[in-house]
């Protein structure tokens, strides 16, 4: 029976009836469905596995399926903390120490610790000035002033630039005068008195002076030319000045640091005139002298005019011991004085 229904159903679609006439009951029309679904799933397989070697064949073996975006950002992610907690070499044993703030914030900066930073003495006389009397002094005085007609004339009352400018010259005397009482420490077997580190640390205010005022203004390229210009012929200059007479020099450091004062008070005035933005503070110059959260840019101007005020009485200070016939480790080094 099972055959002759077959027989019909196969004749039945060979020419294009429908089998439904020649079948009426329900099991045989269900496995004949069910016979044609089975050889549709497997003609549809059949196609897919061609497309798919085709497709397969026509990449390259070696690329790889990327990750998802949320694995690929993870993957990043855990990359750069590994970079960042990344230490050179194990065996040296060098790792910095874990420091936070007063807060318990991190300390961000590796340029300065915490222990190097203090609170600017604001009650320092501003005004003070050395007046020039032998002829080494007037020599000083005269070089300074000359010095300060190409840069008036240079930076006019652009006293961001002016500042940026004159914190890579200042900075120079300070390493120059200490690497040369390191050099004759080390040729005598003499101490000192602590005035290598005094210099040092000057040298190193003038820089974080720098490092600030960056943050403030952007030099331009010819700016920075000229910096690299100026650095090169001043530390040639003060190098054989100070080899040649230690007084002299630190008689012409004090002076420029009396002109700084002054540059400094014409960058305040025009702050408080509205010439200039009283923008907030840099974080560098936060963390370094202590200021408060919301300090401004007038709170910066002030504790540096208020550095190169105390830089001034030490370089002063200074030639007076030379000028007095003694050596700079015959007298108590300002340590300190900031």
């Amino acid at each position: 029976m099972n055959r002759i229904a077959a027989r019909s159903v196969a004749g039945a679609l060979r020419h294009g009836r429908n089998f439904n006439r020649y079948i009426s009951t329900a099991p045989v029309a269900t496995r004949t469905l069910d016979t044609v679904d089975y050889l549709n799933r497997q003609n549809a397989t059949a196609l897919g596995s061609f497309y798919s070697s085709r497709m397969m064949s026509s990449v390259t073996p070696s690329v790889q399926t990327p990750p998802p975006p949320a694995e690929k950002d993870q993957k990043e992610s855990s990359a750069s903390d590994a970079k960042k907690d990344a230490v050179v070499s194990h065996y040296w044993g060098i790792k910095r120490p874990e420091i936070r703030r007063e807060d318990g914030s991190e300390w961000p900066w590796n340029c300065f610790m915490p222990w190097e930073t203090y609170q600017a003495d604001l009650s320092i006389d501003l005004s003070k000035h050395h007046v020039p009397k032998t002829f080494l002094d007037k020599v000083a005085y005269r070089t300074v002033k000359l010095l300060r007609i190409p840069t008036d004339i240079f930076f006019q009352r652009r006293y961001g630039c002016r500042a940026m400018m004159l914190e890579t010259v200042a900075a120079v005397p300070g390493m120059v005068g200490g690497m040369l009482l390191h050099l004759r420490s080390l040729r005598k077997f003499q101490q000192s008195g602590g005035w290598i580190k005094a210099l040092l640390e000057e040298a190193e205010n003038e820089r974080m002076h720098l490092m600030t005022m960056v943050e403030l203004v952007k030099p331009a390229w010819y700016e920075r030319l000229l910096v690299l210009t100026v650095q090169g012929v001043f530390f040639n200059a003060f190098f054989v000045l100070y080899m040649i007479s230690p007084k002299l020099a630190h008689r012409v450091v004090g002076y420029l640091e009396e002109e700084a004062i002054h540059s400094y008070t014409e960058y305040l005035k025009d702050i408080d005139g509205g010439k200039i933005e009283n923008v907030p503070a840099p974080a560098i110059a936060i963390d370094y002298w202590r200021l408060p959260k919301d300090a401004t840019l007038k709170d910066v101007i002030t504790v540096i005019r208020a550095d190169e005020a105390h830089h001034r009485d030490v370089n002063h200070f200074a030639s007076d011991i030379h000028y007095q016939g003694k050596e700079l480790r015959e007298a108590p080094a300002p340590v300190g004085y900031h």
